[in-house]
This record gives C-alpha cells, structure tokens and sequence, in this order.
C-alpha cells in the first residue's frame, strides 16, 4: 500500500513538474518520418556520400571495373603509395589467393597464371 501511495506521489509530481516537460521534436520527425541518412550524416560519412553522389568512389567501395588483365589492357589497381600488395584467384573455381607484391611503373604480372596488374596513383579526398 505504501508502495502505491509513492507511485502516485511521484508520478503526480513528473506530470505537474514544469521541468518534466517532454522535449519538442526535431522538425522531420513532427513532418511524421524518420532522419534519412543524408540528415544525419557527418564529417566523413558525409564526404564519402557526396563523393558518391557525385559517381566517384574516393575509398574504392564499389566493385572495380573489369579489365582484361593482358599487357595492353592490365587490371589498375589505385594505391596511395607507391607499392600495394594484390591478390589474384587465378582460376574462377580456385580456393586460394596467389598474393604478390605490386610496385609503380610498369605492369606486373601475376607469378602463377600471368595476368597483368598496373598500380595507379589515387588521392584521397581529404
């Protein structure tokens, strides 16, 4: 009984209590929905989707565009310095990753089926 009658009590005082007052809503959830993401986002969550609006790919997210991995047309690898390590699944039902390292210059080829790998200078957008 004692119990109910402290309920009661401080439930009365949030409820009359000036300074219990609910915040006001932000205005997209007054308009009846959910922040997308775009509204939230910050710092370089924010860069990164500007930079994909735009079509380009600063963190190279996406999948990379197809080449045919000979010596005219080898598979471009971006890189921020001026050597990067690649793997390659030579074979399209092969389990293991021959791994190799790639330096600037001129194309490389790949030690165990000779496709050829050329490292591609990219900034960052920061």
């Amino acid at each position: 009984m004692a119990a109910r009658l402290l309920f009661r009590s401080a439930f009365r005082a949030a409820t009359t209590c000036r300074s219990a007052r609910v915040p006001v809503m932000s205005r997209t959830m007054a308009a009846g929905g959910i922040p997308h993401d775009e509204e939230q986002a910050t710092g370089l969550e924010k860069v990164i989707m500007k930079a994909m609006e735009k079509g380009t790919d600063p963190y190279n997210m996406m999948k990379p565009k197809e080449y045919a991995g000979s010596k005219a047309d080898p598979h471009l690898v971006p890189s921020i310095s001026n050597k990067r390590i690649v793997g390659c699944v030579c074979d399209e039902d092969n389990t293991a990753v021959i791994w190799f390292w790639l330096h600037e210059g001129e194309p490389q080829r790949c030690p165990s089926c000779g496709a050829h790998y050329k490292l591609v200078p990219h900034e960052l957008p920061h």
